[in-house]
């Protein structure tokens, strides 16, 4: 095996076991304005990613809208660290939409269902998922972006999107405040 090689095999395992340990990644794909979080499953080798079908412009559903991902051909995805928080890999995905009712479906159905944190109306979500997300498998190509020892200078930081929310000015009044010096013992 030759060092190059060697090399590929090692950012590889680190995308596998970075995605394996994150429960959130961040997806950058052609039409969206930023990079959006999504939680995932990592199963045999692939992420798997259940998302609102709708186009992201109306009302969200209760699943995470990722606007046009099902029709993406490919992605890319970076993983943070779980100790620091910072990015650890950026690799290229090639994305697949699975249709309901197909084999790969029903499997990727299965580890998403078991990794749902409070999913609403649970006996039913096979059927809601069918009818108003989609499930899409993000498959590694090869190609590392990203990895200890080759990241980018910059921070990749994307400025906030634009919210009618402020924090400027004088916050309320709320009883029972914690006081902002400790009281004098003496």
């Amino acid at each position: 095996m030759s060092d190059a090689e060697r090399d590929q095999a090692v950012r590889l395992a680190l995308v596998e076991e970075a995605a394996r340990r994150s429960s959130v990644l961040w997806l950058e794909y052609a039409g969206l304005d930023r990079p959006r979080p999504a939680w995932h499953v990592w199963k045999d080798g692939a992420a798997y990613v259940v998302a609102d079908a709708g186009d992201g412009a109306g009302t969200a559903g209760p699943e995470q809208t990722l606007p046009g991902l099902a029709g993406a051909s490919s992605a890319t995805v970076s993983c943070r660290s779980k100790d620091s928080g910072a990015r650890l890999v950026s690799w290229r995905a090639a994305v697949e939409r699975l249709a309901p009712g197909t084999p790969d479906w029903d499997e990727a159905l299965g580890a998403l269902r078991a990794d749902r944190l409070n999913a609403v109306d649970a006996p039913g979500l096979a059927a809601r998922w069918a009818e108003s997300a989609v499930i899409v498998r993000l498959t590694p190509t090869g190609e590392v972006l990203e990895a200890p020892g080759s990241m980018p200078a910059d921070r990749a930081a994307a400025p906030p999107p634009a919210s009618p929310a402020t924090t400027t000015g004088r916050l309320p009044w709320v009883v029972h405040k914690r006081p902002r010096h400790r009281p004098r013992l003496s």
